[in-house]
């Protein structure tokens, strides 16, 4: 048995939050850089142009790409093999987004109260979900997800006989509606199958998959490349201003489901799509 203090978790998390917000990850920042080739509007050109000179500014400088630093999104892959000691691993987690926050001069976005809307003035609690899984290491993704992007996510209770139509029109549908609001080009989460939560929690996952890798299934990764090409020719273009390029990648997830469902979920992520992981 292994023993890790939470408190390295803390000190992970903390530093996972400034840098997730003042550096783009490196499929991003391939992805938009190799759009300028592929995207035939000069004025689509020159804005994925700014977006990258954006990023390169806020990696030298260490300040956020974006003013909107999201709420943050912690999933916690945890070792069955080891044990945390020293507090409580949710408290752990909130301090770590706690101190990222002010050591990093981040923006504090989050309310304690859906209705009553006062700010906590930290950007806690965070969103956590922790999964077992074998051996003695913790894995740590943290996504600090803006709500540009994901006021224009959505979940929808498909049945069965809509199949993969049904499944493609609902996105292609979500990602027409959402236009301009989450900052394209975006990158596009999609979950399939469980239940109503599950289809979302696979959606959000999908976003902290790298872009440059397809699913695993060669019957999904041709889902995700139709999806990537009908949702190009919605012309939308980068920033909703017309154009070749409206999303960067899609990353499909999938899980088992009941006979007389086909839950999906769509979750948007905004051009920079914010994502980091360490293994401790």
């Amino acid at each position: 048995m292994r023993e890790i203090s939470v408190s390295l978790i803390s000190k992970e998390i903390a530093k996972m939050c400034i840098s997730a917000n003042c550096k783009v990850s490196k499929d991003i920042k391939c992805a938009l850089e190799n759009s300028i080739s592929v995207e035939q509007s000069e004025l689509g050109r020159n804005v994925l142009e700014q977006l990258i000179e954006n990023a390169e500014i806020a990696r030298k400088e260490e300040i956020p790409i974006c003013q909107d630093t999201g709420m943050a999104v912690v999933f916690l892959e945890i070792g069955q093999d080891v044990r945390l000691i020293d507090g409580s691993l949710e408290d752990a987690v909130n301090e770590g987004v706690r101190k990222g926050y002010a050591d990093g001069y981040l923006r504090k976005s989050v309310v304690s109260d859906p209705l009553r809307r006062v700010n906590t003035n930290d950007n806690t609690p965070a969103i956590i979900y922790t999964k077992i899984i074998d051996g003695d290491k913790v894995k740590i993704i943290l996504s600090p997800k803006g709500f540009g992007s994901e006021n224009m996510s959505a979940v929808k209770m498909l049945m069965p006989s809509d199949g993969m139509e049904g499944v493609v029109d609902f996105v292609i549908e979500t990602v027409n509606k959402a236009g301009s609001n989450p900052c394209p080009p975006i990158v596009v989460g999609i979950g399939i199958g469980g239940t109503m939560e599950k289809a979302c929690l696979l959606a959000k996952q999908a976003l902290t998959r790298d872009i440059r890798e397809s699913n695993a299934d060669e019957y999904y990764a041709g889902l995700e490349e139709e999806l990537l090409e009908k949702i190009n020719e919605l012309g939308i273009g980068p920033q909703g201003l017309s154009g070749t390029i409206t999303a960067l990648g899609v990353n499909v997830e999938t899980f088992a489901t009941h006979i007389a469902g086909l839950p999906v979920a769509v979750n948007i992520g905004c051009h920079v799509n914010r994502h980091e992981s360490v293994e401790i």
